[in-house]
């Protein structure tokens, strides 16, 4: 037998070993997506999908549910929370890596490694006791003196500032993702050539220009990434959020308003599902944001890689 023509025994193992630890993976997936499923189908009968999906209906006692409010609320707080976060991570990233001094790099580093360790129960305590009396007392009824009297954009600050609400949830959520948003900028900033942003100075070019023109450019494929982790994290929170949303069911116009979320209603609601059809409705609730999870994370993998592609030419 020539030399290298068979294989190692251990090669073997540790190929088998390897293919198994990352097909399970797909197997939970699967798993996970067929309980739901199973669960749901007295709910997916009953209501059917466009119904369902439809209807701003929740009411355990009529027996009639239906997702929207949950979808809206969902939408809502992402969105706001990534509008708020983004800015900020970046320009946190921007900072360590272009601006800031070699002995503020590592503790501002380590602060954000350690924000992002914080247990989301821990923001939500935090968000209920200390940020809910602030916001109602100051910035929103800043926001509402400000921007009521503005035609349409005052729609949004209308009613009576709680701290309870959309704004309150969607900020603590912001403070959550900045970390991930943040950290994933800076390493895809420390990766931008130093040959190249030296060559940028050398003719003459301001700092801001280099950030502007190269380092964003360079790295933009890492922030988006970043940003797409955010997202994830940001669909799925729970628990800081249902300590300063609420859970009213209904669509509101105002950020000063309580709503629900998808997920804030499966952990307030659960364990009073006394009947079979309210525990199937909310397992196909949650159905409906394993759903909505894949699909916004597989869009922005499709955008990722074709963006990747186009750089990469």
């Amino acid at each position: 037998m020539a030399i290298g023509s068979g294989k190692n025994p251990l090669d073997l193992v540790f190929s088998s070993l390897t293919a198994i630890a990352s097909f399970s993976v797909i197997f939970f997936i699967l798993g996970i997506l067929y309980v739901l499923i199973s669960e749901s189908l007295p709910a997916i009968e009953r209501f059917g999908v466009i119904k369902f999906l439809t209807s701003t209906d929740w009411d355990p006692v009529k027996e009639s549910f239906g997702a929207l409010t949950n979808i809206y609320g969902t939408i809502l707080t992402t969105f706001l929370s990534l509008l708020i976060a983004i800015p900020v991570a970046v320009g946190i990233a921007i900072f360590v890596t272009e601006i800031a001094p070699d002995f503020l790099k590592g503790p501002i580093g380590i602060a954000i490694e350690l924000l992002a360790a914080i247990p989301s129960i821990i923001y939500g305590m935090w968000g209920l006791f200390t940020l809910s009396p602030i916001m109602s007392s100051h910035i929103e009824p800043l926001l509402k003196r400000i921007f009521g009297p503005i035609p349409l954009v005052g729609l949004l600050f209308q009613g009576t500032p709680m701290g309870i609400d959309i704004l309150t949830a969607s900020v603590i959520l912001s403070i959550m993702i900045i970390p991930f948003t943040a950290s994933i900028s800076r390493d895809s900033f420390n990766l931008t050539p130093s040959v190249v942003k030296e060559s940028a100075y050398a003719i003459g070019a301001t700092k801001w220009e280099v950030i502007k023109n190269i380092v964003i450019p360079y790295s933009k494929l890492g922030v988006f990434g970043g940003i797409v982790l955010s997202l994830g994290r940001a669909l799925g929170e729970t628990m800081a959020i249902a300590f300063v949303l609420g859970n009213n069911h209904r669509i509101t116009t105002s950020l000063f308003d309580a709503a629900a979320t998808i997920t804030v209603t499966l952990a307030n609601e659960f364990a009073e599902a006394d009947k079979d059809i309210y525990l199937s409705a909310l397992f196909y609730l949650a159905m409906v944001l394993f759903i909505m999870s894949f699909v916004t994370l597989a869009l922005a993998k499709y955008f990722l890689l074709k963006a990747e592609r186009k750089y990469s030419r």
